[in-house]
């Protein structure tokens, strides 16, 4: 019988700690009801300590999702601990997820500790947390550059003062699958006590070797995988959650390990963490990326048309995408386009689905076919996400050549319409001048990207902003078959995040 391997998805943490992927707290709560469909064994819903919007987001995924173990990040330090139990009293299965670094580079340069009052630290936050709840786990920060001596003895004493996991980081994607693996195999050797506890990796993709690393170490007895959604993470990212299963489903004669994923979760989950973060999917990426079941070559496609198995090692249905697309247009009724949404892997309440079948119809009577990706950036354009303190009401552009662009913008801003006009560079650059002008708020636009969803002079744009305020970055994305409304959507959108960060930072 194949081995269980657990699943911890970290999107919500390490993920969104990926530069400009910040996530409100209703957003968070959203994906986090998402990964209880898609049924992980963990989700560590943020780092409680770290502010106010976390703890919050924190605690209300830890009393609204049920299924898996809700997790609290926090430094090995009374008080970080004692906050994540305050978020995570509230959830069925909560679990307390504690670190500190291992490494020599770490004790010296960074916590400048001896090794005795690492492992004392350790040890006494371990015994701390297992005092609210039985399911500890402890991380070793940097475990890789560490001694391995020391590391032995770490993951000995955590797991003697009532860790019930103990976490192996790659912190800094240094390692390679022919070092990583066999580490954890002589650590399941050498631990008198590993039996005790559950052996865990985290690696992260600085080489491209996240998934590699990971793989490796289930060969060699690990029994939780750590990781994320669309592989985001800091730097180069996190272990991709979607390779790893579905690496284990395709090859489990060569594992002999599975995992507990609803794997036809895996692209709507996918285009969800998109939508929401504004980070796009690559379109070669594994599994989820729009060319991962694409078939341009002459031979690839005869083949596949014979059969698919001759290219396609794998379903595309057993991830949640459509084998064909099936084509919606503007006399599809309600009951066949909430019918659609459900292939593709949709629920919306009944809020969320009047406002993206009423965008649908509008799409539907501009473009004479509406294909499955149109109908993803519908979805994500109309399920209400961070609240809205501005609106865009109307936008007028007046350009041409040799006439100075000039835009008219009217918000509804708390419900009430104010209008600016305002000339610029270019149509894009007037409107967000307008914009800017209109929000009240001191920021900065720091990254601008347009793209075509589907091919033709009809494509849905989808424009992603990134605009920069007191040191963080906030983004935005907006979709239309105009790309100077996506680009105003956009716009609006990341401000109205900036403008709910000051509105919680003058709360502190």
């Amino acid at each position: 019988m194949a081995r269980q391997i657990r699943i911890f998805d970290t999107t919500l943490r390490d993920g969104e700690q990926s530069p400009g992927a910040s996530l409100t707290p209703s957003e968070k709560l959203r994906i986090a009801h998402q990964l209880s469909k898609l049924n992980v064994d963990v989700i560590e819903a943020g780092f409680p300590i770290a502010s106010v919007g976390d703890f919050e987001a924190v605690r209300a995924i830890a009393q609204e999702v049920q299924g898996p173990e809700i997790a609290g990040l926090c430094r090995a330090v009374p008080g970080d601990i004692d906050r994540a139990w305050e978020a995570l009293q509230y959830a069925g299965k909560p679990r307390i997820h504690t670190f500190i670094a291992t490494s020599d580079i770490h004790l010296k340069h960074k916590l400048k500790r001896t090794r005795d009052q690492v492992r004392k630290a350790a040890v006494d936050a371990v015994a701390r947390a297992r005092s609210y709840t039985p399911r500890v786990e402890f991380s070793a920060e940097d475990a890789v550059r560490s001694d391995f001596g020391f590391l032995c003895e770490m993951v000995s004493a955590v797991i003697d003062a009532g860790a019930s996991v103990v976490n192996i980081p790659d912190t800094v994607g240094y390692s390679t699958p022919s070092e990583f693996g066999p580490l954890i195999g002589r650590l399941m050797e050498c631990v008198p006590n590993v039996n005790q506890a559950v052996i865990s990796v985290h690696c992260h993709n600085d080489l491209g070797l996240a998934v590699a690393n990971s793989l490796a170490a289930v060969e060699h007895g690990a029994q939780q995988v750590e990781c994320t959604i669309n592989g985001l993470g800091e730097r180069a990212g996190n272990a991709s959650l979607e390779e790893i299963v579905m690496a284990l489903k395709v090859r489990e004669d060569l594992y002999d390990a599975s995992t507990g994923v609803n794997t036809r979760q895996l692209y709507p989950t996918s285009r969800l963490v998109s939508s929401l973060t504004g980070i796009a999917v690559q379109p070669n990426k594994a599994i989820v990326g729009d060319n991962a079941f694409a078939h341009e070559a002459g031979i690839h496609q005869h083949g596949v048309l014979q059969a698919a198995e001759t290219y396609e090692i794998m379903d595309a249905r057993s991830i949640g995408r459509a084998e064909s697309q099936l084509v919606l247009g503007k006399h599809s009724g309600r009951h066949a386009f909430e019918r659609h949404l459900r292939e593709l892997g949709y629920e919306l309440g009944h809020d969320d689905l009047n406002r993206a079948f009423y965008q649908f119809k509008e799409l539907a009577d501009k473009k004479k076919q509406v294909s499955d990706r149109d109908i993803e950036f519908v979805v994500a354009d109309a399920v209400a996400g961070a609240p809205e303190a501005l609106h865009l009401e109307y936008l007028h552009v007046a350009t041409g050549m040799d006439i100075v662009p000039t835009a008219t913008v009217r918000l509804l801003r708390n419900g009430q319409p104010v209008q600016e006009a305002r000339t610029g560079v270019g149509s894009v650059d007037a409107v967000y001048r307008a914009i800017a002008k209109l929000s009240g708020v001191k920021h900065q636009l720091v990254d601008f990207t347009v793209q075509s969803v589907t091919g033709g002079t009809d494509a849905l744009a989808d424009v992603t902003v990134r605009v920069s305020w007191r040191n963080r970055v906030f983004t935005g994305r907006g979709s239309s078959m105009d790309v100077i409304e996506a680009s105003a959507k956009a716009y609006v959108q990341a401000v109205n995040r900036v403008l709910l960060a000051r509105d919680q930072a003058a709360k502190r």
